[in-house]
This record gives structure tokens, sequence and C-alpha cells, in this order.
């Protein structure tokens, strides 16, 4: 690990003077990447700046009909907060798979989206939900923050404070983990709510998260699932490694599919 200036900042008007100073800060929001990034000698920061000690970050507030959610909530908050599962089950259910009890207890809401790992879960549910990323500097749509592989929409030197879910879609998630990180090989998100329906694919795709289109065309016309039998996602675009196939990962996302349709209905779970 390189030699970098540490820094625990009390607001986030600290948290922003502090990187915008530094040559090349980072931030930290649980660093359950960033940390065995810098263990590797993969990065070397000027400065680390660790938003744990950012209080205004930590809140999940329901106000109306949207959840806000603060970056810095850990996934084991979200998954045992009363007001998320009041407000979205699913969310609260996704945050419950998301790696291990060590991962869920330092891992957040915040770094997880702003790193945009392919095979993150937090990613299918803000886009199958509508969320909304909000910063320090303005609010942007998840439709449109997700770029690609480890790309946001996010400037330098912008922070996530917190991500706004409407409320009122029920949703259910599905994903098949990787047996050994328990990171998403396929992971598949269906929200369906006023007639609309959206499906998300986390963990397949080269690109990363995506909406899956024909699906929820498929079921905005028939919410069943014999309406997914038949559609395919393209084997090419899907990831392919020593965990699988592409074809076998387009094979998993389309079970996902159906599995979420499923719990949806009330058939299982």
């Amino acid at each position: 690990m390189f030699s970098f200036n540490y820094h625990r900042p009390e607001s986030l008007e600290a948290a922003l003077a502090l990187a915008s100073a530094g040559e090349d800060a980072r931030l930290l929001a649980g660093g359950q990447t960033l940390i065995p990034t810098l263990k590797q000698r993969l990065a070397s920061p000027s400065d680390l700046i660790d938003l744990a000690g950012v209080p205004a970050l930590r809140d999940i507030v329901r106000e109306a009909d949207v959840l806000r959610i603060g970056a810095m909530v850990r996934h084991a908050d979200v998954a045992a907060s009363k007001v998320v599962r009041e407000a979205i089950p699913a969310l609260a259910e996704l945050a419950g798979l998301i790696g291990d009890p060590a991962v869920r207890h330092r891992g957040t809401l915040g770094g997880s989206i702003a790193n945009n790992d392919p095979s993150a879960d937090y990613p299918a549910a803000l886009l199958a939900l509508d969320a909304t990323v909000e910063t320090d500097r303005r609010h942007i749509a998840a439709e449109d923050f997700f770029l690609g592989l480890f790309e946001t929409a996010l400037e330098p030197g912008e922070i996530v404070t917190a991500v706004a879910f409407p409320v009122g879609a029920r949703g259910a998630y599905e994903k098949f983990p990787n047996p050994a990180s328990r990171y998403a090989m396929a992971g598949v998100f269906v929200a369906r709510g006023e007639g609309r329906v959206r499906v998300a694919v986390t963990g397949a795709a080269q690109g990363g998260v995506f909406r899956w289109s024909e699906a929820e065309a498929a079921l905005e016309t028939d919410f069943t699932v014999e309406a997914l039998v038949g559609l395919a996602l393209p084997a090419h675009d899907m990831i392919a490694d020593i965990h699988g196939t592409g074809a076998y990962r387009a094979h998993l996302a389309a079970v996902m599919a159906r599995r979420a349709v499923e719990r949806l209905l009330g058939e299982v779970g």
C-alpha cells in the first residue's frame, strides 16, 4: 500500500473542501473495493477522505411517496430497516443478499453505486424502481447515472449524498450468486406499478446493468411467467469468464427474471 493522507471529516462541506484540495483525493464509502485496491498497490491517492464521519449521509427517511436512503447507509442497515421493509420490501431483501455479513456491515449504498461494479446488486434496484441519485450538486435519474463498467455520470469531486426511491411499485429481486464471492452472476429486479413494468438485469452483461426492454414489453401485455418463455438475451453481449460463459449468464438471467415474476405473483416465496 502506498502512503496517503487520511481524513475523516464531520460534515459534507468539509468533505467537499478536502476533495477539491487534494492532488488526487479519493472518497472512502465503505471500502469494499477501494481498500483491496490500495493493498494491491493498484491505486495511489494523495488523500483518502472517509465519509463515515458525516452523519447527514446516514439517514433513512420516508417522505410521502419517496424513500430516501443516505449514501453512507450500510447494506445491513437497509436490510434491517423497518422503514425500508414497509416502503419497499424487495429493496430490503436485496440488501440482505449482498455479499456476506462482513461486507453487509461495511459496504454502503453510495459506495456500491458510485463504484458501479457490473456484478453489484443495487444498480438493478435503482433502474427497476426508477430511482434518483442525489449528489452535492444535482439530481441524476438512475437511467442516466450508470454509464458502463465502473463508469457513472459523477464528475470529479462530486459526492453522492442519497438515493430517492419512489414508493408504490411492487418489486422482487432474484439473483444467482457466485458461490465464492456472492456477487451476482445474474440478478434481475422486476418492478410493477401503475400499468408499467420495469426489468433490470445486473451481473450478466459486459456493459453492466441494463433494462431488459423485451421482457418489460411482454410483461406489460401479460404479467405471467409464460410471457417470458422464449425470450433470450444475446449471449455475445454477456460476460464470459472462468465462472461461466455468456450463454450460461444469458440463461441465468432469463431464469432469474421468471423467478422474480413468480415471486411477485405470490407463487413462491
